[in-house]
This record gives C-alpha cells, sequence and structure tokens, in this order.
C-alpha cells in the first residue's frame, strides 16, 4: 500500500495544490482524495498532474459529463480501479443514468474488442481515413 499524507501533514507545495482543488469542488482540504494524499508525495508531480487536470476539465466545447466519459472510458481500458471509481462517481454526479452507463458501456467493450480485432488482424487504414 502506497503511503498516503494526509492534509495537514503535506508540505507547503502539496498544500497549496489542495487548497486550490478543495476551493474549486467546494470541500474543505482534509477530505481531498486519496490520489492527491499520494502524490503529495512529490510535488511537482502533484503540481504536474493538477495543472494538466486542470486545463483538460475547464469549460470548452466539450460539456462536462462528456469529459467525465471520456475518462472513464479510458479508465476502463486501462483497468484502473481507482479512476474508474472515482471517475464514475463524478460522471453521475454530472448527470449519468444507469441506462446511459449501460450503454456507455457496450460502447467501451465494443471499442476494446474492435480495437483489438484491428491489431490483431494487422488491418491496414483504408486511404479514406487518413487524416481523420
Amino acid at each position: 500500500m502506497p503511503k498516503l499524507i494526509e492534509y495537514k501533514d503535506m508540505d507547503p507545495r502539496a498544500k497549496a495544490v489542495v487548497e486550490a482543488i478543495a476551493a474549486a469542488r467546494g470541500i474543505d482540504p482534509g477530505s481531498i482524495n486519496n490520489v492527491w494524499k499520494a502524490l503529495a508525495r512529490h510535488p511537482s508531480v502533484m503540481e504536474a498532474f493538477a495543472a494538466e487536470m486542470k486545463v483538460a476539465f475547464a469549460p470548452g466545447k466539450l460539456d462536462p459529463l462528456t469529459k467525465e466519459l471520456i475518462y472513464l472510458a479510458v479508465s476502463v481500458t486501462n483497468q484502473c480501479e481507482y479512476c474508474i471509481a472515482s471517475h464514475g462517481t463524478m460522471a453521475r454526479r454530472k448527470g449519468m443514468t444507469e441506462e446511459m452507463h449501460e450503454e456507455f458501456m457496450a460502447v467501451v467493450l465494443a471499442a476494446q474488442k474492435g480495437n483489438k480485432i484491428a491489431t490483431a488482424y494487422r488491418v491496414p487504414v483504408d486511404a479514406a481515413f487518413e487524416g481523420a
């Protein structure tokens, strides 16, 4: 089990990251997710990941639920139990219903199988798809 550092025990750089995340989420810094407690061991990595997540989840052309579903799809494909739980919860909070989750999983699982088929058969990319 990795060492988790509680907010009260974090160094100032890690605390600053947690405080920014907590403020954005409207939560107490002491209740920050375990992934941040693990990353607090390496503040430079933590800062870089927090900055990347902030950019990725900032308002843009994709709505917040779509962004969560993309993250969740990658997490399912990469078999990350932590991220499946975390972003599955976030997707539900942003409006994913059980019916949507069922359809989402059907698409993710079909994509995984399609990827494996194309790879296993070494299927060349069609000219019509080049540059897509």
